[in-house]
């Protein structure tokens, strides 16, 4: 059970770290650059990964089913 808190946590600061990163650089948008060049940046950055990484780890913590 600790051990599944404790993902939790680590995956909700990955999924944070992420996802501010992300939306700080919607900037981008405002400094005249199109919605598919903000994708194909924020596509090799390793923020979206750690985004992406912290939600599967959160969802894999609430629902993964319990071993007795």
């Amino acid at each position: 059970m600790i051990l599944r808190v404790f993902f939790l946590f680590v995956g909700f600061g990955f999924a944070v770290a992420g996802g501010v990163s992300i939306i700080a650089y919607l900037n981008l948008l405002t400094m005249g650059q199109a919605f598919h060049d903000y994708m194909e940046f924020i596509i090799h950055r390793v923020e979206t990964y750690l985004f992406i990484g912290g939600i599967l780890l959160m969802w894999t913590s609430i629902y993964f089913p319990r071993f007795k």
